[in-house]
């Protein structure tokens, strides 16, 4: 069997800064964990594809960062000790070589992905407590490969004999059931004499998280940090390949202990990876599991948008492809944006504005989820990144709390109005109740309404600096004309004839709201 240590092994992929371009020239394509870390400084962000994946190495690196420049404790309980620590690393300009050398010193032997004994973020028990004739493969490990019965999208593999999955890619797969693994069934694991298969859904299903990215990975990982409770203790606070021992899986799931724990011991699932004996860096089958069998662990992540539901119940904003990042700027912004669903801003943020007042360029916010039912169904990636707009926070300036709602707000109004108007054109020319074309017209309308309207809604909030006041009037103007221009776009086939002229002129008055009644 051949190592693959991630401290070492390249497997993430950077994008360099220009300057780490002019100063260095050519740069490696990829690297290792101990690589990452130490050059963080000189990293723009991680060219990752998947949205998911991003997502989940993230919270790993957020926990590495924590612990090679001991902000994994707030020694004083304050915050104010903390608080000053991180903004010492950043006036250093990189994360401190000395704790990275002692953690990798440490803790190297434990970040093998193929090590027999203890793989990372694997549980070697499952090669004897799950048969391994009824393996879930490798094709079900990697998100964007088709397994079963499913249709291929991305590349056309079999399961009857399919092709193996490179290293780097299998751990990104494996961090990605880790987080956003589903529910139902998985492979039967037998522990105690008892056998079940039923899997519980991962932390992330489902969800959008956003996270504070600065001009660099260094600025991003800093600003990505919790703040710890003051009772927290890094002995107990553990992430799992620092635990002695596995975890009981017929017991109810280790509580998390403080940040590092939180961010990467919440799986749901157990997992692990079959290597090619004969080829290093490749694998080539997959036990998935379940990893508890007595209860769950709580959703609290602190990258997450809460809202309450009409129950009363907590729940993450969910992943929407057709959801542009900009309608959810006041949610991210604003202490109470208000609103039914109650949202409260990512925990992270409190502490991630310290950093826009030491930076010379604000924090942009970087959207990654995965658009997922409860179970086996995955739609579609979702990701998307802001202008820096963090310094705009409620906290930095008091005007946000009117101009991001109504932009917002408005945004959203001749949104919803376009899509209606069209869907009513539709009804009256085709004098049908529910046409079926009228979906396509409401898609089409949609497609052209969003990008437009978020062109125009960054650039009204990127005036904000300059201390120009909104003015509400001249902002619903711009966005009515981008709702009457695509009203016109998508109705403008059925002009030619009588009947779809004046079905398009009688539903026209929607767009300002219908004749009186009940507003929209």
């Amino acid at each position: 069997m051949h190592p693959y240590p991630l401290a070492t092994e390249p497997w993430l992929a950077p994008l360099w800064t220009q300057a780490a371009r002019s100063q260095h020239g050519r740069l490696p394509d990829r690297i290792g964990l101990r690589t990452l870390l130490e050059r963080s400084h000189e990293i723009s962000a991680l060219a990752i594809t998947q949205p998911p994946a991003y997502a989940a190495v993230l919270r790993v690196l957020y926990a590495l960062t924590a612990r090679v420049t001991v902000l994994d404790v707030d020694d004083d309980g304050s915050g104010a000790d903390w608080s000053e620590r991180r903004l010492d690393i950043l006036e250093a300009g990189r994360l401190p070589a000395d704790g990275i050398e002692a953690y990798f010193r440490t803790w190297e032997h434990r970040l093998d992905l193929f090590d027999p004994a203890r793989p990372w973020m694997q549980d070697p028990r499952l090669a004897d407590q799950c048969d391994p004739d009824r393996t879930a493969g490798v094709n079900k490990l990697i998100p964007t490969r088709a397994s079963g019965n499913n249709h291929a999208w991305f590349s056309h593999v079999q399961d009857t004999d399919p092709d193996p999955v490179p290293a780097d890619e299998a751990v990104l797969g494996l961090l990605t059931w880790h987080y956003y693994g589903p529910s139902g069934r998985g492979s039967a694991r037998e522990v105690n004499g008892e056998r079940t298969a039923s899997m519980t859904a991962g932390p992330l299903r489902g969800a959008l998280s956003y996270h504070p990215e600065g001009t660099t990975l260094f600025e991003t990982l800093l600003a990505g940090l919790l703040r710890p409770d003051p009772d927290v203790r890094r002995e107990h606070d553990l992430c799992p390949w620092e635990r002695e021992d596995l975890p009981d899986p017929a017991g109810p799931p280790p509580e998390p202990q403080g940040p590092c724990s939180r961010l990467t011991a919440v799986s749901q699932h157990a997992l692990l990876l079959v290597p090619d004996p004969q080829n290093t860096g490749m694998a080539t089958d997959a036990f998935i599991t379940w990893a508890h069998r007595g209860g769950r662990l709580p959703r609290t992540d602190p990258y997450l948008i809460w809202q309450i539901s009409q129950q009363g119940n907590a729940y993450p904003r969910p992943a929407d492809s057709g959801r542009a990042l900009w309608r959810d700027i006041d949610a991210l912004l604003l202490n109470q944006p208000g609103g039914t669903a109650q949202a409260q801003r990512p925990e992270v943020f409190s502490t991630a504005l310290e950093i826009t007042d030491a930076t010379e360029e604000p924090l942009a916010v970087r959207a990654l989820g995965f658009e997922q039912d409860g179970q086996a169904k995955d739609r579609q990636f979702v990701a998307g990144l802001t202008p820096p707009v963090l310094h705009h926070a409620e906290e930095k300036d008091p005007r946000t709390r009117q101009t991001a709602g109504l932009l917002r707000s408005l945004g959203e109004l001749y949104g919803r109005r376009v899509e209606y108007s069209v869907r009513r054109a539709c009804t009256l020319y085709m004098r049908e109740a529910k046409p079926k074309e009228a979906e396509t017209w409401v898609e089409q309308a949609a497609a052209l309404y969003w990008p437009q309207a978020e062109e125009r809604f960054w650039a009204r909030f990127g005036r904000l600096p300059s201390g120009t006041v909104l003015d509400r009037a001249e902002t619903r103007s711009e966005f009515l004309r981008i709702a009457e221009s695509v009203y016109a776009t998508v109705t403008q086939p059925v002009c030619h004839t009588q009947r779809g002229a004046r079905a398009v002129a009688d539903a026209r008055i929607e767009l300002y709201g219908g004749r009186p009644g009940p507003r929209r």
